[in-house]
């Protein structure tokens, strides 16, 4: 069918150093597992065409702060020979039970390929458990335009399965998977020939081939479950949706907004079906920011002094980048997903010019006058002049500026990163103090 692979560590499958595998006896079969990292739990799951170690990339840019779990499915890759058991409502409590297993309660779930299917499956039996859902570039069975999806001309390896397929296929493993590698690539060298060589010797493996013909065989069963699943309630979780622009695409939000109520999209620009592989730091990218994007805001109680013993720097993210303002990062990171706040501490006749930023900002002035307007032209008519105490906001993409008189100003500015400052009229990132 479809899928991802690796090439991101030094051109090798490995995971970074500090995960362990682990075979982890689960619902009747034996599941192999990667595990690394610390924090708030990640489960990655893995598609048809490769294993658990297509997610090497991402589990290195997410063992930083989460928990990272990457198995592979049920009778596929270095997992347990299995000859039943593959509906994707089956091997979603395989999952289950390899979270039991770690003492792990609740999780973000991702998904690629086969592997939307389990997690999806997972979500739908395990709502309470699942804290965020990403599903990769392919459809759900029985969700949405399953059924004209279904007579895509391009998906006739979904019925193609049984005992004389696979005769035909043993000892051809590799002619079989480059079918797929190639047709549902936008770029098939980007499928390099190491990847395609570790795959194909994993899926020669005894048993492998059968395990996948079995994922597909499993379809009507698995549209007859999920429809039924829908009878119990809409998903509920933040679901992000990413597609290949060469592939399923805006497709992929489309199918699942009809089994799920809070749907993001993403389309990940030059790319088909193996998002992994062809372009890694773009989705990688997009998923860190999906599973960031309500990052905890972090406990901090700092008094007045307290907050004039931090370091103070010049330009960061979301400030005005000007000359002789100084920034203090008050807490979290404006560079990244989630809350962050900083103070500007602003010299006396200093001019902000009109400029914007992509988040929406509050702000609240602690000492000073503070002359601030809306608008793309600064311009002292229109400026309000708002002492200590006072409050406003800075609209997302919303122009605006600000100056100060004879006095300096301190402002205390909040926002929900990643934060940046885009000047109406670039030359003025430069103004010095007083122009």
């Amino acid at each position: 069918m479809f899928s991802a692979a690796l090439p991101a560590l030094a051109g090798t499958f490995d995971f970074p150093a500090g995960f362990r595998t682990q075979e982890i006896q689960t619902n009747g079969t034996t599941l192999h597992v990667r595990i690394g990292g610390t924090g708030p739990a990640v489960v990655l799951i893995h598609g048809y065409g490769d294993t658990g170690d297509m997610w090497a990339p991402l589990a290195a840019d997410l063992m930083r702060d989460h928990t990272v779990v990457a198995p592979d499915l049920r009778g596929m890759g270095l997992s347990a020979i299995a000859a039943e058991g593959f509906t994707k409502k089956n091997q979603a409590e395989d999952i289950a039970g390899v979270l039991d297993a770690l003492r792990i309660d609740r999780a973000d779930v991702v998904g690629h390929d086969i592997g939307n299917m389990v997690a999806f499956a997972f979500a739908q039996a395990h709502p309470a458990r699942t804290t965020r859902l990403v599903v990769m570039d392919a459809p759900v069975p029985g969700i949405g335009p399953w059924d004209e999806i279904l007579k895509n001309p391009l998906l006739w390896h979904f019925r193609f399965g049984g005992p004389d397929m696979e005769r035909l296929v043993a000892g051809r493993e590799r002619i079989y998977l480059d079918r797929f590698w190639n047709e549902f690539s936008a770029k098939p060298a980007r499928f390099t020939e190491d990847a395609r060589r570790h795959y194909a010797a994993l899926y020669a493996r005894p048993g492998r081939m059968h395990a996948g013909f079995l994922q597909f065989a499993a379809f009507d069963q698995d549209a007859i479950d999920n429809r039924a699943g829908l009878t119990a309630g809409r998903l509920q979780m933040p679901l992000l949706a990413v597609g290949g622009d060469r592939s399923f695409g805006p497709t992929m939000a489309f199918v699942m907004r009809f089994a799920a109520d809070d749907v993001h999209q993403v389309v990940i620009s030059d790319a088909g079906h193996w998002l992994m592989e062809e372009q890694p730091q773009a989705t990688v990218a997009a998923i860190r920011a999906f599973l960031d994007a309500n990052a905890k805001l972090t406990q901090a109680r700092l008094t007045s002094s307290e907050v004039d013993a931090v370091a103070r720097g010049a330009a960061g993210a979301g400030t005005s980048g000007i000359s002789g303002v100084q920034t203090t990062l008050l807490s979290g990171n404006p560079n990244a997903p989630g809350p962050y706040a900083i103070e500007i501490r602003v010299p006396p006749r200093t001019r902000i010019a009109s400029h914007s930023h992509r988040d929406n900002r509050t702000a609240l002035v602690v000492s000073g006058e503070w002359n601030f307007g809306y608008g793309e032209q600064a311009s002292e008519a229109t400026a309000r002049t708002l002492g200590p105490g006072s409050f406003y906001t800075e609209p997302a993409s919303d122009p605006h500026f600000a100056f100060t008189g004879d006095q300096p100003a301190v402002v205390y500015i909040t926002g929900q990163g990643p934060t940046d400052t885009t000047y109406i009229v670039a030359a003025h990132a430069s103004s010095k103090p007083g122009e």
